[in-house]
């Protein structure tokens, strides 16, 4: 490791996005110092198999730490002598189904977590701090694609309304004490090492085991479906610039230095379509289960990535019909499937 190349710290490193970010940091030479709690609001298992591909893969540029970020005397006693120069804040209580069945782990982690990393942020002078948002800030917003302008005053869930709480929350440190943040709103992230507990592995486990998968909204329901690598490359492309701020030698400047973006495919999928190309990537028909819309849930989603791509030349490539494919090879490969099954 290059002792002059500083460090990033990531939150959720065991997490989906946050293990694909860490792997891509890596990968161009950067240390990464990863914290998470390892939580079992999914199998813990598949998170410790996604950091030991990082340790095993980057060795002494991987450095990772099991805590809570949600606890703050945790998070001063660990990182109290690791030198950083930015954050990239992953790690939240996802989903937006299971908020309403335990609320307070969403407070604890989205709102309390939040609220620590800022004051990291602030206590370290961080030149950047990247923290993930969700295209669920957008409700139930009738008009397509979703604009980064667009209203976000009437959340349909728990976990929406943290998120933007996270992101009020982050314009005010911004205007306060200067620190340049980026929030990232994503927009149905998938591929390979993915969740559990998302739409993409449930099927394509149903679809190969023969069952019923669970259609809601009886099939009415769009999806802006995000791969991985596009994801990656556009958190890349944001960390390495960060938002412009005209405040700290005019204060009360117009420019804050805190930027909001979708980050999405630019492509809304209906839902009948995206299993129609996993029933081919699978080999096999999907039987249907057709389900009224759940509480919480929104119809469609669709991202302008119009204020990403001009201002970080941010430009996905992979349709779902090409990274379908890719998905249910991981997912063969890692449950040990031979191909016919």
């Amino acid at each position: 490791m290059a002792s002059d190349t500083p460090a990033i710290l990531v939150t959720g490193a065991a997490g989906f996005i946050g293990a694909a970010l860490a792997e891509a940091l890596m990968a161009r030479g950067q240390p990464v110092i990863g914290i998470d709690n390892l939580n079992d609001y999914y199998q813990v298992s598949l998170k410790r198999a996604r950091l030991g591909r990082l340790a095993e893969r980057f060795g002494n540029l991987f450095t990772f730490e099991q805590l809570d970020f949600s606890d703050m005397a945790a998070l001063d006693r660990t990182l109290g002598a690791r030198e950083f120069a930015s954050i990239v804040h992953l790690g939240a209580q996802a989903g937006v189904r299971y908020s309403l069945e335990n609320p307070q782990a969403y407070v604890q982690s989205n709102l309390a977590g939040h609220v620590n990393m800022l004051e990291l942020a602030r206590a370290r002078g961080v030149a950047h701090m990247v923290y993930a948002s969700s295209s669920s800030v957008y409700g139930g917003n009738a008009k397509l694609p979703f604009v980064v302008e667009d209203r976000t005053d009437h959340p349909v869930s728990l976990y929406a309304a943290t998120k933007r709480a996270d992101e009020l929350m982050s314009e005010t440190y911004a205007h306060l004490f200067r620190i340049p943040l980026t929030g990232l709103r994503f927009f149905t992230v998938y591929g390979p090492w993915g969740r559990p507990d998302m739409a993409m592995w449930k099927f394509t486990d149903r679809i190969l085991s023969g069952r019923p998968i669970e259609v809601y909204n009886h099939g009415e329901m769009h999806r802006d479906f995000t791969y991985i690598d596009d994801i990656v490359a556009g958190v890349i492309a944001c960390l390495d610039r960060p938002p412009a701020d005209d405040g700290a030698a005019k204060p009360g400047g117009s420019v804050k230095p805190h930027a909001l973006y979708n980050i999405g495919n630019n492509r809304s999928e209906h839902l009948m379509r995206l299993i129609a190309v996993l029933e081919d990537a699978c080999g096999r028909k999907a039987e249907l289960e057709m389900l009224p819309m759940q509480p919480g849930d929104v119809p469609a989603t669709y991202a302008d990535i119009t204020a990403i791509a001009r201002d970080t030349g941010y430009a996905p490539t992979t349709p779902i019909e090409v990274g379908v494919p890719r998905f249910v090879t991981w997912f063969r490969d890692y449950h040990g499937l031979g191909r016919g099954v």
